[in-house]
Parts: C-alpha cells; structure tokens; sequence
C-alpha cells in the first residue's frame, strides 16, 4: 500500500515546479540540481516520511512531462534524522553538487541555516512555516507556500471564540480557559506559542499553565491529569500527529471535556486513525487540500502516490 498521509504533495507538485524554473540559473546545465532535506528517522518522521515521498512523487510528475524548460531535475534527497548539526552538513553538500535550490524541513535547522542561506542567496523552500522566517529583510531567500504557524494559531483561536465559545453554557459568566500543549524543547513546536498567548489575552482568555509533551509520547496522562486542574475550554496542540493523537485519546478518556485545536503538522489523515472517536470534534490549521480530496489536480497526484510508491531514500 502507498501511504495515505501525503497531504503536502499537491503544493510540492506546483511549488517545485513555479520555484525551480523561476530562480535556475544554470543555462547549460543538462539536469537541474535540486537538494532536499527530509526528516524519514528522527523526532518528526511520523509526518516526514510522507511528505519526503510527496517531493519525489513531484519531481517524478515534472520530469514525465518534460521537466522544466526541456531539462530533467536531479533530485538529491537525504534523511538528516531531524538533527541540525547534519542539515547543516547536507547544505553543504548541496553547494558542492551546486544544486540551485533546496527543499528543507524542520524549523530548528531551518532557522540555523537561514544567516548562511541569505549570504548564499540559495531559494529554500522549508516545511517549517516559523513565522520567525517570513521578514524578506532578513531572509529574503527562505520561502514556503502557507500561512506561518503563528498567523495560522491566531486565526484558529479567534474563530473558536467567535463561533464556539458563544454557545457555551458559561458564556457571558466567565472568561474562557485556554493553554497550550506542544514540547517545549522543540523551535517547531514552541515558534508560535508567543503569538498564540498574544492573540489569547487580546480575546480575553484565562491562561492556563502549558503542558510540555514530548513528539515521541504515546502516554499523556500525567500532563492530561494536569490540565484537568485547570479545567481548560479550549488547548492549543502544537506537536505532529502520533503525539496529538496520544494526548487527544487520553484526554478523550480522562473526560478532559476542552476544545482541541492542532497545528498543520499534527492535523492530517493519520489523525483520525490513530486517536479513533477521539479525534471527533478535533479542529485543524490545515494548510492545503487532503490525500484524495476532490479538487483540481488531485487525480495526478494519486497518479504518483501509485506510480512511486515503491520509492525510497538514500
């Protein structure tokens, strides 16, 4: 079976394809080089790996129909594992092949490379949507093809106040409860919380104490039984889907009785799978159309999720 959580691929499709004919500059190159960083291993793999299959899915779609302007793209892909010392080895691979853009990954390493990325003058394209990464006088050569996490957040939060929070029987009573359950640790996880704790008390929300939940837990009851104390309306969820959809299912179980609102990377098809009645109700910052949604180019990119699905990286 081909896997199902390919959700990015329709973007990439397009992306790849608008972002390496607009900035290639090797006209006599016979192949146009093209590097990519994908985490298939490490801390985000439980997203990764499939959308490192949407990437080659794509590449494989351009070069079918003739790549860009009659030049076949060379895709070099490699798992770094999630860990930024060895993405900043793997740029540096890249320059040496000269590959005229990059298709990146995580927010930590993305963040890291940026300085070197805008000194380089190098398009890369991130999976991370850290808003920290969207001033064009900073980093005018890190790009990617959504909303930010933090305009995402902020957006999600307000219309549940708006839409939701006005049908709930204590409304008018009290303030509505809100925290933020996402690892601490992580860049990606933590990039939007400011934002998100900003756009709360703008709305005037009661903030609850954040619950820190690592992307590898399969087990969140203690920080569920922690929530619990402060009774929150609504949490905020900041990791990728299997740790979502752990701390959904125990709070489902606990009778944590809150709204939940995930983050794009931890809202996708896998969700409802691994959290089963749990995931009901579950609200997402999706930013792009579903695995085998009815919308326009859907059928090529089912295409190639059958065509590739035997593919694997190096």
């Amino acid at each position: 079976m081909f896997a199902k959580n390919m959700w990015s691929k329709f973007i990439i499709s397009l992306f790849v394809v608008a972002l390496v004919a607009g900035f290639s500059p090797m006209v006599g190159a016979a192949t146009i080089k093209v590097g990519s960083l994908n985490d298939m291993t490490g801390a985000t793999s439980d997203v990764g790996k499939d959308y490192a299959l949407g990437i080659a899915e794509a590449i494989h779609y351009v070069n079918d129909n003739g790549g860009i302007n009659g030049k076949q793209v060379k895709l070099y892909q490699f798992d770094y594992g999630y860990r930024v010392p060895e993405a900043l080895t793997k740029y540096k691979l890249f320059k040496r092949l000269k590959c005229v853009t990059v298709l990146g990954w995580g927010t930590g390493d993305t963040e890291a490379l940026s300085p070197t990325i805008t000194k380089d003058k190098i398009p890369y394209v991130s999976a991370s949507y850290s808003a920290h990464l969207t001033n064009p006088k900073k980093t005018p050569f890190n790009l990617f093809f959504a909303t930010d996490y933090s305009s995402n957040a902020r957006a999600a939060i307000t219309a549940w106040f708006d839409k939701k929070w006005p049908k709930h029987p204590d409304y008018g009573k009290r303030k509505p409860r809100f925290l933020c359950s996402y690892m601490f640790a992580s860049p990606y996880c933590s990039a939007p919380i400011k934002a998100i704790k900003d756009q709360a008390e703008l709305l005037g929300f009661e903030l609850g104490p954040d619950q820190s939940v690592s992307l590898f837990a399969i087990d969140t009851k203690s920080q569920i039984l922690a929530m619990k104390d402060f009774k929150p309306d609504l949490v905020w969820h900041g990791n990728t889907t299997m740790s979502v959809a752990a701390t959904v299912r125990d709070a489902y179980s606990l009778g944590l009785g809150a709204d939940h609102i995930v983050n794009n990377w931890g809202f996708d098809e896998n969700l409802p799978r691994l959290a089963g009645k749990a995931s009901e109700g579950v609200m997402g910052a999706a930013v792009c159309a579903f695995f085998g949604e009815d919308v326009p180019l859907m059928d090529k990119v089912v295409e190639y999720a059958k065509k590739i699905q035997s593919w694997r990286i190096s």
